[in-house]
């Protein structure tokens, strides 16, 4: 299988935590779906924002590729943390996801009817073909997540990046949503964040955990005692329930793991 990004020695900092990564190394292959792990705090959302381009690293590099050859840039599709939405914009649901067609449309220029056309086959997919002109301020969080996923696929991205997509808590469509991804993932390789660990356990091929540096874990059957140790000090205890097996971690003082971002 063929890589696509690249990630070689990266440090990245700010003016009050120099050092948020340090000297971070990753390889991301075609159609592999990752899940990312770690302490709030580990630098998770960084090594995100390092890759869309958002965040300059201090040193190293990230590297892009088709069919195996480097290449400036690939198509990647964003699902950001629902904190960094504003619901009070005045957009409708066709129009959200009418807006990720970015590589695919000249500047300035109109949408042609093809892209059109896509909007509905998207929000068909997503369940939202009843909602294509409700404005985004009139969705619940999981219609609002669907739309945004839909924004992030229109235009068929070689990698989709999802910012702990459990936070937008529309429990009735979970189960449909990870089968969404599933269904992507055939096409489309997949980094996902969350502290669901359970979650990211039951659907991802890989997994690195981040904590400043980054612990690559080949396939995603791991062990409570891996988990542990990547977690330092924080007991992990392991239940299931609904149609994916969830891990939870157990509350304690000074657990950075336990803290909601």
């Amino acid at each position: 299988m063929k890589k696509i990004l690249e990630i070689r020695n990266i440090t990245v900092g700010y003016e009050d935590k120099p050092f948020v990564l340090k000297d971070v190394n990753l390889d991301v292959l075609q159609n592999d779906f990752l899940g990312i792990i770690g302490p709030n705090g580990g630098g998770k959302t960084t090594l995100l924002k390092t890759i869309l381009g958002l965040v300059k690293p201090a040193a190293g590099e990230i590297s892009f590729f088709k069919n195996g050859i480097k290449t400036d840039k690939i198509n990647v599709g964003y699902l950001p943390q629902i904190n960094q939405i504003d619901k009070k914009f005045p957009i409708s649901v066709h129009d959200v996801i009418l807006s990720g067609m970015t590589i695919q449309r000249k500047i300035f220029s109109p949408y042609t009817k093809e892209q059109k056309n896509r909007v509905g086959a998207i929000a068909k997919k997503m369940g939202l073909e009843d909602l294509l002109d409700r404005p985004i301020g009139a969705l619940s969080g999981g219609q609002l997540q669907r739309a945004l996923l839909g924004r992030a696929i229109i235009d068929n991205p070689e990698l989709l990046i999802l910012d702990e997509p459990n936070s937008y808590v529309d429990k009735r469509f979970e189960t449909n949503f990870y089968k969404i991804l599933e269904e992507i993932n055939k096409d489309t390789a997949i980094i996902m964040v969350s502290h669901d660990v359970g979650t990211v356990i039951s659907l991802v091929k890989n997994i690195a955990c981040v904590n400043e540096g980054l612990h690559y874990h080949l396939g995603s059957n791991i062990t409570t005692n891996w988990l542990e140790e990547t977690y330092s000090s924080c007991p992990i205890e392991i239940v299931g329930h609904g149609d994916f097996p969830h891990r939870v971690l157990e509350k304690h003082d000074g657990c950075d793991c336990c803290k909601e971002d």
